[in-house]
């Protein structure tokens, strides 16, 4: 299996696991808004830290892939949609690999 694969099953598993622990170990309405907001969260930063990694090596620069993440934060930030960051991230990795890496 091809790394990409072996992460997008390891990305499931820990969505779903995480997401069924506390219905299988906690019999009890969680009543800590910090616990319940913990709790929310882990499956979102979990799934970031696996994924950052990969998309910062996967292209043939580091810096087209910081320059990418980068267009995909200000993307985000100013609501863009999740087709058109996708098109600008990989436009700019496009772009930037041609201009700069050869």
């Amino acid at each position: 299996m091809s790394r990409t694969v072996i992460q997008i099953i390891i990305m499931t598993l820990m969505t779903y696991v995480v997401r069924i622990i506390p219905l299988t170990l906690i019999r009890k309405p969680i009543k800590s808004r910090f616990i319940r907001s913990f709790l929310y969260y882990v499956p979102y930063v979990s799934l970031a830290v696996m994924t950052f990694p990969t998309m910062i090596y996967a292209t043939n620069s580091i810096y087209s892939g910081i320059l990418s993440f980068a267009v995909g934060v200000i993307l985000t930030w100013n609501n863009a949609s999740l087709p058109k960051t996708a098109v600008f991230c990989c436009l700019t990795v496009l772009i930037s690999e041609l201009l700069f890496v050869h």
